[in-house]
């Protein structure tokens, strides 16, 4: 599939790839993942949510997947343009629900607003689940785990149980390893021009 997508060319002796444009989804994937590990570090009680998660939030994981978004739009790819640009967004509005309180211009969600916030995602990120049973294997593990946590998360917001948050901080490191892991094969895939990683 690689080898039909893109052409080789060979300069000095070293195959290299030639395409009209670059393959956004790496960017997207890549983004998301290295947040969403990073947030869960968090939540598993690795360290505290800090300016590091949101600093990530707004110029990684949100502006680098509006970016792919933006990218994949002009390749065509509708699946692709409304998952990196809602997943995006989210992390925008991720660190803007946190930073409104502590500039006083918004009070901090409660238990059951929180919880509902994480539930549409996760019924969004469900229904996206049903897209990639026509796409690959790692996008369903991506999504369909992904789904889990957010409703995990919603389930620890809405019963004050730490314990949830806790499994949810570990399943979401997962989540976000998958979305790495799913990147940067396809990186390695295009660049050795043939499937060395299954994705």
């Amino acid at each position: 599939m690689v080898e039909e997508e893109y052409a080789t060319i060979t300069i000095d002796g070293r195959k290299l790839l030639k395409h009209a444009q670059a393959n956004p989804a790496p960017l997207g994937l890549v983004a998301f993942g290295l947040t969403t590990v990073l947030l869960n570090f968090s939540n598993a009680g690795f360290f505290g949510l800090s300016s590091m998660i949101l600093a990530m939030a707004l110029a990684y994981g949100g502006t680098a997947q509006i970016i792919a978004s933006a990218m994949e739009y002009k390749n065509g790819n509708t699946f692709a343009t409304l998952a990196f640009g809602s997943f995006g967004f989210f992390w925008y509005s991720f660190a803007i629900l946190l930073i409104l309180p502590k500039l006083n211009l918004a009070a901090a969600p409660d238990s059951a607003s929180l919880a509902a916030y994480l539930f549409m995602w996760g019924v969004f990120t469900a229904v996206m689940f049903i897209a990639t049973i026509k796409l690959s294997r790692g996008l369903q593990v991506i999504f369909s785990t992904l789904a889990i946590l957010f409703f995990l998360l919603a389930l620890g917001e809405m019963t004050g149980n730490t314990t949830i948050t806790l499994i949810a901080g570990y399943e979401g490191i997962f989540v976000g390893l998958s979305a790495m892991y799913v990147g940067l094969a396809e990186v390695i895939n295009e660049t050795f021009a043939r499937d060395v990683l299954p994705i």
